[in-house]
């Protein structure tokens, strides 16, 4: 996969040179529904993946809310409206306005209602996580376990909830979604043609919303391709009310001025200079949705569909790399954050690195999780994947999480030595770099793997029973 990104922006570009309507920002596009008599001017429709971003954001700030145990059911349960739903109008937890940030708005149902995050988690199995799983089964168990701990970290077993379950869900959620659903089977001529209205009244196609909705979850704001990806990332850190505000009103709309999740690491990777994932998506659903729209309410020819599929491709196989590149990068923090326990100074100094060792397991984790909830079955990379990072982390005990019991508790029957943890964050930045050609490679440590495996060598004790 060393050639992946290159070979994508070649096809990208050369799908872009037969385009019509090209274009710097996804939208507006012409109605082209046959016999649409309302007063819509533009068919770009998906507020329901935004409304979704929100629903998770606001599920992450809410991970942290627990004091270890007195407001366990009340906090569980508020977790879950935002998870599964609510028949109120929930309030936008996350993002909120900030001074010099104004958002627009500030309930969900502003952007979208009847919305949840349960409908369209990646309910396959997840092994990953300890239990025997699914990933809906495996989201729902962390959020029992946030609801309980204090500010949602479990120093006992290493975790930090709103990271797992923040990090998880940006796979298992809108990667999934996009790259195994919406460019996928739907692209198909059978599915949501593009002749027909999406359903009676729309203003929109078939293939015209499906390509919108996978666009959504992709979470760029729609003028994202006119920005670099350091006004991406200051968009989402909410830095750069400027870059944000397309239509200079003063507010930032987030049903399209906004940048979510998943495209603000495609824009923190490409940060580094080496890649340019954030452009090649983005204009990839720029270059589909105009070639949609080139077919002017007509079903799409057996040619227009394979250059869409094309273009739904190269968004699948950047966004991978894009998870494929967040989880190296946090292999590398652990990495560093065990040399900075075993050097703490004091006790005091201990703490303070083990809550940011914690924070970085989460975050690898969660990620290593999303790379493993999308369209292609990462097969022995997955398991050796899972096997490095393990279920939890090793703690200041030196013990780490192994399983569940029957009643569903964590064990942790077992012992590795910190030398030996950091060997295997090399291996897995090893892993990744060899399996997706990994090119930011942020935090890569790997140039200290030789050394570390001298040094282990003869000990014998990387694990112990």
């Amino acid at each position: 996969m060393n050639s992946l990104k290159l070979t994508t922006c070649i096809v990208a570009a050369a799908l872009t040179a037969g385009t019509a309507f090209a274009a710097d920002t996804y939208g507006p596009f012409p109605v082209t529904v046959k016999g649409y008599g309302g007063e819509k001017a533009n068919s770009v429709a998906y507020s329901g993946q935004v409304a979704r971003h929100v629903l998770h954001d606001s599920l992450k700030k809410l991970a942290g809310k627990g004091n270890g145990g007195a407001n366990a059911a009340e906090l569980e349960a508020q977790m879950l409206s935002y998870f599964n739903g609510s028949d109120k109008d929930l309030p936008i937890i996350a993002p909120v306005s900030k001074d010099g940030f104004p958002i627009k708005q500030t309930t969900v149902n502003e952007l979208s209602s009847g919305k949840n995050i349960a409908g369209k988690f990646y309910d396959g199995a997840m092994p990953a996580w300890p239990g025997d799983m699914t990933g809906k089964e495996v989201v729902l168990h962390m959020i029992a376990q946030a609801a309980k701990a204090d500010g949602g970290f479990d120093a006992a077993n290493g975790y930090d909830y709103a990271q797992l379950i923040s990090k998880f869900t940006m796979g298992a959620m809108p990667f999934s979604q996009a790259v195994d659903n919406y460019l996928d089977e739907k692209l198909g001529a059978g599915t949501k043609p593009n002749g027909e209205a999406y359903k009676d009244g729309a203003y929109y196609t078939g293939k015209e919303h499906v390509w919108d909705e996978a666009f959504g979850y992709f979470g760029a704001a729609a003028h994202s391709l006119t920005l670099s990806a350091e006004d991406n990332y200051n968009v989402a850190k909410m830095k750069d009310l400027a870059a944000a505000d397309a239509n200079g009103d003063g507010v930032i709309d987030l049903k399209t001025e906004y940048v979510f999740g998943p495209a603000y690491y495609a824009a923190g990777a490409d940060k580094s200079g080496k890649t340019a994932y954030m452009q090649t998506i983005t204009q990839a659903f720029i270059d589909g949705r105009s070639l949609i729209a080139s077919a002017a309410g007509e079903n799409l020819t057996d040619a227009q569909r394979a250059e869409l599929q094309g273009y739904a491709k190269t968004i699948a196989d950047n966004w991978e790399m894009v998870l494929a590149e967040a989880t190296f990068k946090y292999a590398g923090s652990v990495y560093k954050d065990i040399s900075a326990l075993t050097e703490a100074a004091d006790d005091a100094a201990r703490a303070k690195a083990y809550r940011k060792y914690v924070k970085h397991w989460g975050e690898l984790k969660g990620f290593a999780m999303a790379l493993q909830s999308g369209k292609n079955n990462l097969g022995k990379t997955a398991v050796h994947l899972n096997r490095l990072i393990g279920y939890g982390p090793v703690t200041l005990d030196g013990t780490f999480v192994s399983g569940l019991d029957a009643d569903g508790n964590f064990e942790k029957n077992r012992k590795m030595s910190w030398n030996s943890y950091q060997l295997h964050m090399l291996r897995v930045q090893e892993l990744l770099a060899n399996s997706f050609g990994i090119e930011a490679r942020a935090n890569d440590q790997t140039a200290e793997l030789a050394g570390l495996v001298d040094s282990l060598s003869g000990d014998g004790g990387a694990e112990t029973d």
